[in-house]
């Protein structure tokens, strides 16, 4: 009887080292790739803030004093404000008089509840619930 030793194909032992390579390489790299998708959101929620600031300050100049509500329709159009939910947060004006305003944005899922809110005051000032998440 006389056995072929040079069959083409590859053996199990080579297909495991194949699937171990990949899952390391999935370990590593899904975290890194969800941190990344947080950060993006949270963009997100900081530029929404930003315009929600821009937005007050052009109703200011017009007007001679903010607004005191999120939901006003020239809020959002005609100075260019945001919606009140953007992407994974839930924007609020939780302090609005005609001479100051603080818009928050406070996550409204899961995937970005450890972020805690973001907030922007009428003078620019910038704070967060959870450690510095406007500096990330």
């Amino acid at each position: 009887m006389n056995i072929k030793r040079d069959a083409k194909g590859i053996t199990l032992i080579e297909l495991l080292i194949v699937i171990a390579i990949v899952g390391i390489l999935a370990s590593i790299a899904i975290p890194i790739y969800r941190g990344y998708m947080q950060r993006a959101r949270r963009a997100d929620a900081k530029t929404s803030l930003e315009q929600i600031r821009a937005a007050q300050e052009m109703r200011r100049a017009e007007y001679g004093s903010y607004s005191t509500d999120l939901t006003l329709t020239a809020l959002q159009t005609s100075w260019g404000g945001p919606r009140t939910t953007v992407g994974d947060y839930t924007l609020s004006l939780p302090v609005a008089t005609a001479t100051t305003f603080t818009g928050r944005a406070t996550p409204n899922t899961t995937r970005q509840s450890s972020d805690g809110w973001l907030q922007i005051d009428h003078l620019g000032n910038k704070t967060s619930q959870l450690a510095d998440r406007w500096a990330r």
